[in-house]
């Protein structure tokens, strides 16, 4: 069975996102063996500047990559990366599954984003949007779009 794992910076504070996640992951058990880890985000100062954004992100980056499984296909969200549609992020999953590796890391990073290196480390960097959404709701949509691309491999129906 598939490996899906998610590697997000910062802990969800709110309940009704906790038990979205906790319904997806329901859904998602009889697909794919689902693991969530969540790394510990660096408190922002008050003042902010470039060389603190980029340090930030390093720190967090880092902590990313000692988690990260070097045989996992490891796709990160990041603005910058490939839009797919509901259909195309299927066929993605599906051929990842059937053609390189039994696991895949989606890597959500943490308010202010991910460092180069890591981005570089990737095999595939993705985008659900150009708009900026908080990244404990990203988990969310990553996880019902995860959800709906094994429905559609499947065949089966789900709200169009």
């Amino acid at each position: 069975m598939l490996s899906i794992n998610i590697i997000c910076v910062g802990k969800l504070k709110e309940n009704y996102l906790k038990e979205a996640i906790n319904e997806y992951s329901k859904r998602l058990s009889r697909f794919c063996n689902l693991n969530i880890t969540e790394i510990a985000d660096e408190k922002l100062p008050e003042k902010i500047n470039t060389s603190i954004i980029n340090e930030i992100k390093q720190k967090e980056s880092r902590k990313i990559l000692d988690v990260l499984k070097k045989d996992s296909y490891k796709i990160c969200l990041d603005l910058k990366g490939k839009e797919f549609t509901s259909e195309n992020f299927s066929k993605k999953i599906q051929d990842i599954s059937l053609n390189q590796s039994s696991s895949i890391t989606f890597i959500i990073g943490g308010t202010l984003g991910l460092s180069n290196e890591l981005i570089q480390a990737c095999n595939d960097s993705i985008c659900f949007s150009k708009m900026t959404f908080p990244h404990q709701l990203i988990r969310v949509f990553l996880l019902e779009q995860i959800f709906r691309a094994f429905k559609i491999s499947n065949n089966e129906t789900y709200h169009w």
